[in-house]
């Protein structure tokens, strides 16, 4: 067996080798047959597989969509599907395979070809994004039916999906065919968000999710998605580079964009019938963070209109004043290109509110400006610490991946020489396997040390010795 001790020095581009391949990008969409991205002669001689990628690129400069499409022979052994489809997760894949082909090597299966595709430069000097993510926390899923009761419901279980009203509604319109996601066995394209597969809310007239509309060759795509999951999929909001979103959803089945403004527009009215402080000031939060950074007119009026509201309800206005425009002038004040300032009607109201008015004035005066540059730098910062611990992990797992294979590879050599030593008795031969099988156990202690000299790497990169990080990840830290 052939070892490859190549080490990358260019660690401006995507790994070039993996189990043994020289793995060259490729474009956007690009579509191929066989090595190095799909398996050859597997698990027959002439079965050839073929993949494809889709348009999103990882930061680490592969592609996030890839699929990967079985022989024409192995459908005929799947009963859960007559025509072909792509696999678009490692996970189907899987699936595939035991319905197919029951007890085949899965671990076989994927060491045979490059599971990640390279994307060219251009691909990723080309995507800049200004998107800044709302809060972590998930808005609760759709409560599914329980199996043992009665009623119909979807193919993911849901007795609310609207796919169980939608013939009655519009009997016209005719889904998209969708062989990818819409092939799995739970999911369901009109409740099923398409890019973590959970299921939507519907809550407060489901303002956390957003459904395609558009028409492709007369028919319309229908699939929705948590506005959570696109936004920090870089799939909505307001996009640089080749996708170019502003204020916008762009649908990873059919490649078409929707505006989000409207979308929005109802969120704020759906926020005006609500009681509750925390859930308005969620939902708000969630609009802020769709409209945020756009270049349309409309979106940035509507924008300064939720920022206008969060900083009422921050500061303790009723709910029932909240969404005035313009406030009493003898209560409140009026508001000016954002800023409260107050504004007395006659003299006496004049000297009883003149210092506070001067005070709030002098030290607060662009209060709501000052605050959301604070909350811009501080999300700045945190996207800034997210990509450097994501390039981090990515790094450490394939330096680590890389040792481990490398190993395997040696520890295969080394069964192999043992066992024609075991055939060869004695002779010149035979003596020249013992020094080398002797010499290759040397070897792998010495790489066994390596590797947990590079486990280290598990306390943080701030952490390991700097003599670690430059001989086994490539990184060169200054003092």
């Amino acid at each position: 067996m052939e070892l490859d001790n190549t080490k990358e020095t260019n660690r401006s581009t995507p790994r070039k080798r993996e189990n043994g391949l020289h793995l060259k990008p490729v474009s956007p969409e690009a579509s191929g047959v066989g090595l190095p991205y799909a398996p050859v002669d597997w698990p027959k001689k002439g079965d050839v597989w073929s993949w494809k990628v889709g348009r999103r690129v990882a930061i680490t400069g592969h592609f996030l969509d890839r699929y990967l499409y079985p022989p024409k022979r192995l459908h005929k052994l799947d009963n859960s599907t007559r025509r072909k489809r792509g696999l678009a997760s490692k996970l189907s894949v899987e699936r595939f395979l035991q319905t197919a082909l029951p007890g085949a090597d899965i671990s076989a299966f994927f060491a045979s070809f490059s599971w990640k595709v390279p994307a060219k430069k251009h691909s990723l000097t080309n995507v800049t994004r200004t998107f800044f993510a709302p809060p972590p926390e998930e808005i609760a899923d759709l409560s599914v039916s329980d199996p043992q009761s009665d009623g119909v419901t979807c193919k993911a279980g849901n007795k609310k999906c609207n796919s169980l009203y939608a013939e009655a509604e519009s009997p016209s319109l005719v889904p998209l065919p969708c062989d990818l996601c819409c092939g799995e066995p739970h999911f369901c394209r009109d409740c099923c968000c398409i890019l973590c597969s959970k299921t939507i809310d519907l809550k407060y007239g489901g303002y956390s999710y957003i459904k395609c509309e558009a028409t492709v060759d007369g028919c319309i795509c229908g699939h929705v998605a948590h506005l959570n999951c696109a936004l920090r999929s870089y799939m909505a909001g307001t996009v640089g580079g080749s996708i170019g979103l502003d204020a916008e959803y762009y649908c990873r089945r059919c490649d078409a964009k929707t505006s989000l403004v409207p979308h929005v527009t109802m969120l704020l009215k759906t926020c005006e019938s609500i009681d509750s402080c925390d859930d308005i000031e969620k939902i708000l939060n969630f609009g802020f963070c769709i409209l945020r950074g756009s270049g349309k007119t409309d979106a940035r009026e509507l924008l300064d209109r939720i920022e206008l509201a969060i900083t009422k309800l921050k500061c303790g206005t009723s709910l029932e004043d909240i969404w005035k425009v313009k406030e009493s002038a003898i209560s409140t004040g009026v508001f000016h290109n954002g800023n409260l300032e107050l504004e007395p009607t006659n003299h006496q109201d004049s000297l009883d509110i003149r210092p506070f008015s001067v005070s709030v004035q002098s030290i607060s005066s662009d209060y709501q400006s000052e605050y959301l540059k604070l909350e811009y730098e501080i999300d700045q910062v945190l996207q800034a610490l997210r990509k450097a611990q994501e390039s981090e992990y990515k790094i450490a797992e394939e330096k680590l991946y890389g040792q481990k294979n490398y190993l395997r590879n040696l520890y295969q050599q080394l069964d192999k020489e043992r066992s024609e030593l075991s055939h060869r008795a004695s002779g010149t031969k035979a003596d020249a396997l013992l020094n080398a099988i002797l010499n290759r156990v040397d070897q792998i202690k010495k790489e066994v040390m390596k590797l947990k000299e590079m486990e280290v790497v598990s306390n943080g990169f701030g952490r390991t010795p700097k003599g670690t990080l430059k001989e086994h990840f490539g990184l060169e830290i200054e003092d």
